[in-house]
């Protein structure tokens, strides 16, 4: 997939996450996209893999341009950004999971934040007071 084909699906993905669940992780797109399989994603989360990149489809150029597309989409879309703590499921639960080869905290912090449409986040505050 060249980069022009990766951008249009991350729109795509993008969108599709956006109007059904009104929250896109960058970890659900890459998975959507089909750079990360369910399975690799569950030996990370299991701590079995030791950052994200590693198990990924794709090399670390095309990776970027996925990031740096959804951060354009997310701002074009006004959606907000919220960071979440990434930690392991079950024997690994009290593990900080990691993303990147470099660990570098920006890049870290990039994988981590998900993105709320305002939608959801007015429906969320009804809900908690109604």
């Amino acid at each position: 997939m060249n980069d022009g084909e990766l951008k249009h699906r991350v729109n795509q993905v993008m969108y599709e996450l956006m109007t059904s669940l009104g929250v896109v992780t960058p970890v659900d797109v890459m998975q959507k996209v089909g750079v990360l399989s369910k399975a690799n994603y569950e030996k990370w989360r299991n701590g079995k893999v030791d950052y994200l990149e590693r198990v990924c489809t794709c090399n670390l150029s095309k990776l970027s341009t996925l990031m740096q597309e959804i951060r354009v989409f997310a701002k074009k879309n006004e959606l907000n950004p919220s960071w979440t703590y990434y930690h392991g499921w079950a024997n690994a639960k009290d593990q900080k999971l990691r993303f990147s080869k470099s660990g570098t905290e920006a890049i870290e912090q990039s994988y981590a934040t998900s993105y709320i449409s305002p939608k959801t986040i007015t429906k969320l505050k009804t809900e908690k007071n109604p």
